[in-house]
Formats: structure tokens, sequence, C-alpha cells
């Protein structure tokens, strides 16, 4: 028996991979090696997926260097309802302030985009899935007033589930309330992009994210109101196929333009040249 007996290499070492070395598409589904992603600004070489990236990332990506100055930064949501479900409403919030090192899912603040000034505000879908409560729609009505004073140009980028459950009627109010915000911005005649990452639902998608005079998707971002299953129980009719992407809603009118995230900055810029004028009078006194 001896003959079948397989013995054991005292040479065979067990190669460890470190962990996080290679990130799964969530899109093709391939195996990609981490830096390779990174180095392409988080975006899938492979089918061109656009990874979700966090509000810094993505106000570097836009922004010029050192030139984004931060307002509002110490507001924080209290709990008006004393939410609690596995564990309590401040509880989330103190975790997702740990995990993400923000204080809201919202950061709003000042920049130059190809050295014209704009007014920046940008959801972290990492903090409790860029749900809009109190501060997040406060933050935003700020920066369009802000923006109006200055005479300066207004882009928002919205990556949200939607309304945050746990400030309940509170945080339903910021739809309207930021809606309202914008209606008195576009009577300054001045400029509001819109830039929707993926995903973009709910109370969000249903106020400022789509009411941008222009809107811009990155590709194949998930955009809707409610989930597919949601609404084919509603309407009780069949739904067609991605309806809720990016790709759908360009094709059916309902954004302007889908924009790669290597392009998304020229993009602004080409917009800005056209739209915005030189806003360089109004904005140097009020800076």
């Amino acid at each position: 028996m001896a003959w079948f007996k397989k013995e054991k290499s005292t040479s065979a070492r067990k190669v460890k991979v470190p962990e996080g070395l290679w990130v799964k598409c969530n899109s093709c589904k391939e195996i990609i090696y981490r830096k390779e992603v990174d180095r392409n600004l988080k975006v899938c070489p492979k089918c061109n997926y656009h990874f979700r990236i966090s509000s810094r990332e993505r106000i570097s990506l836009l922004a010029d260097s050192g030139t984004f100055t931060e307002f509002a930064e110490d507001l924080a949501s209290r709990d008006p309802l004393k939410f609690k479900d596995q564990i309590s409403y401040k509880e989330r919030l103190k975790d997702s302030q740990k995990k993400t090192s923000i204080k809201e899912a919202a950061t709003a603040g000042r920049a130059l985009v190809g050295n014209r000034p704009v007014m920046l505000v940008v959801l972290d879908f990492s903090f409790m899935g860029g749900s809009m409560g109190s501060v997040v729609g406060e933050k935003f009505v700020r920066a369009a007033e802000k923006a109006a004073e200055e005479g300066i140009a207004l882009i928002s980028v919205a990556s949200s589930g939607g309304a945050r459950m746990h400030e309940g009627i509170v945080s339903l109010m910021q739809m309207a309330k930021t809606s309202a915000s914008v209606a008195r911005f576009k009577d300054s005649g001045l400029p509001y992009i819109s830039i929707l990452a993926d995903p973009t639902f709910g109370g969000v998608s249903a106020s400022f994210a789509m009411l941008g005079d222009i809107i811009i998707a990155e590709p194949k971002s998930l955009i809707g109101f409610a989930g597919p299953r949601v609404i084919e129980q509603t309407i009780k009719q069949q739904l067609p196929e991605n309806f809720q992407t990016a790709e759908f809603l360009l094709q059916h009118g309902m954004i302007d333009m889908i924009v790669n995230r290597k392009d998304l900055k020229q993009t602004i810029i080409t917009l800005l040249a056209l739209t915005a004028g030189d806003g360089s009078s109004r904005a140097g006194s009020a800076g």
C-alpha cells in the first residue's frame, strides 16, 4: 500500500496573496489587478464599468489642484425621531463617520474648475448610502445660495439611495427644500450642472439631481426613483430591460449626455465656457 501513498513535500510552500490585491468588476465579473483599476480612475479596463468613488476622490478629479475650500463641514445630523432598528441612528452616524472620516454624506465647497470659480456639492455613497437627511439638504441649499451671491456656477454630484428614513418627514422635506433652492438659483441666470453617478435613486433623483440645466451621467450608472420590483407591482406592467440605466435614460431624453470619468472635467470646463460667461468680477469681489 506504500506504493499508493503520496508523501508530503517538505519543500512545498503555500503562497500567500495579499488581501485587496485584486478586485472583481461588478459588471463583467472579471478579476482585475487593483492598481490597474486605480490607475484608470477606478474604471474597469475590460468593460468600462465605473466603480463608486469617495467624495474626496471626486473633488480631486473635478477641482483644480489645491483650490477646493469646504464650508459647513461641522454640520452634523441630529436624531429628531430617536430612531432605532438593529442599532440607534446615532450609532449609525458614528459608525459611518468613523468608516469614511467625513461627518456627513454631502461635502460642499468652493473650487476652481479649469480656473473658473464654481460651487461644488458632492454626495458620498459610502456614508449611509449617500442618503439625504437634513444636513445634506441644508448643505445643498447653502451652496446654491452662495453660488448665486458670488455669481458662479453650481455643480452637484449625486450618488445616493434616496431620502434618509431615520429622519422621517424631516428627510422628505429636503426634496421640496432643495428643489425650491434650485428654482431660486435659476432666477440668477447662472448654470447648474448635475452629475449622476452610480447609483442615484429615491428622493435625490426626485429633487435636485434631475433639475440641472445640464444633466450628465457616468456610463452604466443606475438611475431611478423606486426599484424595478416596486414599480412593476405598482403599475402591473412588465418593464423594459435595463430601463434604469444611464444609457436608457439618454435614449429617452431624460439626461443630456453620458461622459466617461476621464473626460468629465474637460467636459465641464467646456460647458462652463459656453454657459457661465466670465464670472470673474463678482466671484473675485466675493472671495
